[in-house]
């Protein structure tokens, strides 16, 4: 479905709606010792919380309103038809580990799907008030009053790179070993920064992510800001990877081939 300029400026305020409808519900709870957790797993840990679900929840009372035609898929309620074309892709808090240790590495993201992969996506961190917008051919920081495009960085090799990824642990140890295979010719590897790794590559700040078993809501708003910021998102085969799985994320399409091609050594 082709999104035309008369529509793009509709669904990007609708977005920052969104956005905003969830920072209010998830900053209520965030660093509140009292909060209750549950175990959606019985071997593990997938922690969820009532921050969770009530942000989704308004979060799907503004497209009810805004939105009434476009389908949903949510990690806490599921999917919801549509018949508009567009399907959003909602995380309310993408990151609960780091949101229940009172960790600022969380985030809400909002991904828009046209049908082939998002044409919009949201990272936003309520706490530190920041936003990552990024859709239509642009990418935009803002917080507060401040505003301004943002770019990813160029990269030519991954001896000169810094990589991200959420856990230590990646997946299977088949893909733990490709993942290593790659931090080991990087620069500088760090761990545990959830969605804002995602930011911060399209800041220009960080050259590489790289994770394994996602959904297609944790990822398709991440892939929106940086397609939107001049990055390239895919999965570790190089193909499309809105749908979620293996995701390897890049400032730099020369790193981006680099790590690819470790990836596929090993894994």
């Amino acid at each position: 479905m082709d999104v035309g300029e008369a529509l793009q400026q509709e669904l990007s305020d609708v977005a920052s709606e969104i956005a905003e409808a969830a920072r209010v519900v998830t900053l209520r709870y965030f660093r509140n010792s009292a909060l209750a957790v549950d175990n959606k797993e019985t071997k593990g840990f997938d922690p969820v919380t009532i921050a969770d679900r009530e942000a989704e929840q308004a979060m799907r009372d503004v497209l009810a309103i805004k939105r009434p035609d476009d389908a949903i898929f949510g990690e806490e309620f599921g999917r919801t038809k549509g018949s508009s074309g567009l399907t959003w892709l909602l995380d309310p808090i993408d990151g609960t580990r780091a949101f229940i240790s009172g960790a600022p590495s969380w985030g809400v993201l909002i991904g828009l799907d046209a049908g082939h992969g998002p044409v919009l996506g949201i990272i936003d961190q309520p706490f530190t008030g920041e936003r990552f917008s990024g859709g239509f051919g642009k990418a935009i920081w803002e917080r507060g009053g401040e505003r301004r495009g943002i770019s990813v960085r160029a990269c030519e090799g991954l001896e000169n790179s810094i990589l991200m990824t959420t856990f230590p642990e990646v997946g299977t140890a088949k893909e733990r070993a490709a993942f290593e295979a790659v931090s080991g010719q990087c620069r500088l590897t760090r761990y545990g920064l959830d969605c804002y790794a995602y930011a911060l590559l399209a800041m220009g700040q960080v050259d590489l992510v790289i994770e394994a078993g996602l959904n297609a809501y944790d990822v398709q708003g991440p892939i929106g800001v940086v397609q939107g910021a001049g990055g390239i998102v895919t999965d570790w085969q190089g193909n499309p990877a809105h749908e979620g799985g293996q995701i390897i994320a890049a400032g730099d399409e020369r790193a981006h081939a680099q790590a690819l091609e470790l990836l596929n050594v090993v894994g």
